[in-house]
């Protein structure tokens, strides 16, 4: 009886432990967010001193095509979609149904950069590089810096995925889902600035 006396208040201590470790992470995280946001909020700022900076080359309106653009855009915003419904599925504890939620929006984010890479290597190939003109550094650092956060993220998710197969739903696990939904709606919004911006208002 002492024995369970004993047991259960530490029990209850270590529970309270995980919660307060997962609380802190998830806190540091947004910290992380807003240190990325002042590094977006520098390459936009730079982007609109350059717009204008096409050195006798082209314009975004003379390259951009907003019919693709749109596409990608879809395939990011429906990856932020699918992944809401893997975190609802975690809160229910559904294990199998998270995996599946992760697994479709990591192929959606990979078609994000499947296309994003294709843009990039079709402007090259016409001689539209980032060398061509301070407009095109400009363009191809802020739209390129998202994409290499979108791949990261693609590699944290498939991790992810493979502890929660291996783990289950674990604590540990929960917060590193939770953090990984923080970063994925984050660049989910940088990239809606950068299709208003670069794209929409460039192809005008």
């Amino acid at each position: 009886m002492s024995t369970e006396t004993l047991t259960k208040p530490h029990d209850a201590h270590a529970a309270h432990g995980h919660h307060d470790a997962g609380a802190n992470k998830v806190f540091g995280f947004w910290i992380y967010l807003m240190s990325d946001c002042i590094i977006f909020a520098t390459l936009f700022a730079t982007f609109g001193v350059m717009v204008n900076n096409t050195a006798g080359g082209p314009a975004g309106k003379d390259i951009f095509e907003l019919p693709y653009v749109l596409v990608e855009t879809a395939l990011l915003l429906l990856s932020s979609i699918t992944y809401g419904f893997a975190v609802i599925n975690m809160n229910k504890g559904s294990q199998g149904a998270v995996i599946g939620w992760l697994a479709l929006t990591f192929l959606f984010g990979a078609g994000f950069i499947g296309m994003e890479i294709y843009e990039f290597h079709h402007l090259i190939g016409e001689g539209f590089g980032p060398q061509r003109s301070g407009f095109l550094s400009a363009f191809f650092t802020l739209v390129g810096t998202h994409g290499l956060h979108v791949t990261s993220g693609l590699i944290w998710m498939a991790v992810l995925m493979y502890q929660v197969a291996k783990r289950g739903l674990t604590a540990t696990n929960r917060t590193r889902i939770l953090c990984l939904s923080l970063f994925w709606h984050f660049l989910d919004v940088i990239w809606i600035c950068v299709f208003t911006i670069v794209y929409l208002m460039g192809a005008m």
